[in-house]
């Protein structure tokens, strides 16, 4: 992309100042820059002690540390990438460790599922495709053959992902239908490559199976080119490995049929990304992490739904535990109040966007922006962003204009700011201080019930008997909640306003359990009363 490239100067500098290599320090970098993948680490393409920058590598001196070290500090990704590797035997990321503390340990469940399932996205193959291209081979024969073969690969993954690109659906999550490659009955064993037993008719296969089975027999001639390139360069024995693991994927993601997995597609921007999620991660946590070291300890201030660890604990396979809760040293009685504006429409009515511009402009002008507008879902965010800024003197800010952290950075720094923001700033974001003086949350958290994992889990959850809304989309969406609430009192010396928008947490018969999550603070319907309360700190 030719609008990226300015940034290529900048990374380079970059790279050799930072002592670390972290992209979080280059706060003004777009997130999706189009040639990041090409220079970034990942266990995929490294080389390890053949790349001639082994000694040189920030991934190199960071392991080197962290051998030496007592304490290791790493992100969740991480640990969970370290321990699906453990789990196949296929070495280590991390040191050895016998005890292991989860901070914000209400990810886990999500973080984890992405680990111990599969994806594939058009992304990965082009990526794989763009790698094998640059081979500095000399031998000019099989670098044309290797060109021709990469070219048929090229070619039949664009006809497959034809498919998910032309099906006329939103950006979004969609279930993989089980008939998507073979008209028929398909058994839960898996249909077996060649599409049906010897002396058996075939399953008819349509148009996107013909299209994938090619896909697919490109790739294992792919493989098998590789395979046989003389004195290969060292990168020749990645590319292998990488072509092999995308088949293996796309076959378990299309081909097995284990109902202990989801599988669905996401479409985001111009990305495909093939899917399989595990539905219930308790049982694979419990024996690969649990039970295997001597201490885990578990924090967040988000663990608990009405009061209660029974969700989390369920939901991560934890079967024996202490627990603890520890009140708040905050003074949410004198440091913040709660606005639940009166009389607002249902959310899922076509009025309620234009109430919620009117009590978030009605707020800003009360706190002077410095607010965060927390929104679930990207449209509404968007809509109710160019509605607001429209409508108030204050610099607003929308998710998408930068990095995350670029975007907080500005925040922090432009007074009187409005930042409007979807799920990756409800929780992980630490503003102290006036600048952030106000919360007002959209709707209610609940995880969209047609979403492919959401709808597995909540079908889990029927199918032995349970209630699927009050055993995981109720507390689930309180812990969300929370999260998104605590954004606002950081400190002791923080104060503000927290909105709910939703009427819901009072007309409801769930919003009691969500009432019992809430901060223990003053609780208004009368916008006056949110003026007094800025007064009162003003004079103090």
């Amino acid at each position: 992309d030719l609008d990226d490239v300015r940034y290529f100067d900048e990374i380079r500098q970059w790279a050799f100042r930072s002592e670390t290599g972290d992209r979080a320090e280059l706060v003004d970098l777009p997130e999706n820059l189009s040639f990041w993948s090409a220079i970034d680490a990942r266990s995929e393409i490294c080389l390890g002690q053949k790349c001639p920058e082994y000694d040189a590598c920030f991934i190199t001196k960071m392991r080197e540390r962290a051998l030496k070290a007592d304490i290791v500090i790493v992100n969740h990704h991480l640990f969970f990438a370290d321990l699906a590797l453990r789990s196949n035997d296929s070495g280590a990321v991390i040191p050895d460790y016998g005890i292991v503390i989860f901070d914000e340990a209400h990810e886990l469940e999500e973080i984890a599922s992405e680990y111990f399932g599969a994806q594939v996205s058009n992304y990965r193959v082009a990526e794989l495709i763009r790698d094998v291209q640059n081979l500095p081979i000399t031998d000019t024969a099989a670098a044309a053959e290797l060109m021709r073969v990469t070219m048929r690969v090229q070619q039949r993954a664009e006809s497959f992902w034809a498919h998910f690109l032309s099906d006329g659906r939103p950006e979004g999550r969609y279930p993989l239908e089980p008939d998507l490659l073979f008209r028929g009955e398909v058994t839960e064993e898996g249909l077996p490559l060649d599409v049906a037993k010897e002396g058996e008719e075939a399953l008819p296969v349509t148009r996107e199976g013909e299209n994938f089975l090619a896909l697919r027999n490109a790739l294992s001639l792919l493989e098998a080119t590789l395979a046989t390139v003389k004195d290969p360069p060292p990168e020749v024995e990645a590319l292998i490995r990488r072509t092999a693991q995308i088949r293996a994927d796309l076959d378990f993601i299309l081909l097995s049929h284990d109902p202990q997995f989801v599988r669905w597609y996401e479409r985001r921007g111009r990305g495909i990304f093939l899917q399989a999620t595990p539905i219930d991660v308790s049982e694979i946590l419990a024996e690969r992490l649990f039970d295997r070291v001597r201490t885990a300890i578990l924090t967040s201030a988000t663990l608990t739904s009405g009061g209660s660890f029974h969700f989390i604990r369920s939901r991560l396979g934890i079967r024996h535990a202490r627990e603890l809760i520890v009140p708040s040293h905050f003074d949410y009685a004198e440091q913040a109040i709660l606005y639940l504006p009166p009389h607002m429409p249902d959310p899922r009515s076509p009025e309620f966007t234009e109430a919620a511009v009117e009590e978030i402009v009605r707020l800003l002008q009360v706190t002077q922006g410095r607010a965060f507008v927390l929104c679930t879902a990207i449209q509404p965010m968007v809509e109710m962003y160019e509605r607001v800024r429209r409508r108030v003197p204050f610099p607003c800010f929308v998710q998408g204009q930068g990095s995350k952290s670029g975007l907080l950075a500005r925040f922090r720094t432009t007074p009187h700011s409005v930042l409007f923001a979807t799920s990756s700033f409800w929780q992980g974001v630490d503003v102290q201080g006036e600048a952030l003086s106000c919360v007002i949350i959209d709707r209610l958290p609940f995880a969209v019930p047609t979403d492919p994992i959401v709808a597995a889990r909540q079908r889990y959850i029927e199918q032995r008997g349970g209630d699927p809304f009050y055993e995981y989309a109720v507390p689930q969406a309180v812990i969300m909640l929370k999260q998104g609430l605590g954004r606002l009192i950081r400190s002791r010396t923080d104060r503000g306003v927290l909105s709910i928008l939703d009427p819901r947490i009072r007309t409801k018969g769930y919003g009691a359990v969500f009432w019992q999550s809430l901060p223990p603070c003053p609780v208004t319907t009368r916008i006056e009363d949110v003026e007094r309360f800025f007064e009162r700190w003003a004079s103090a």
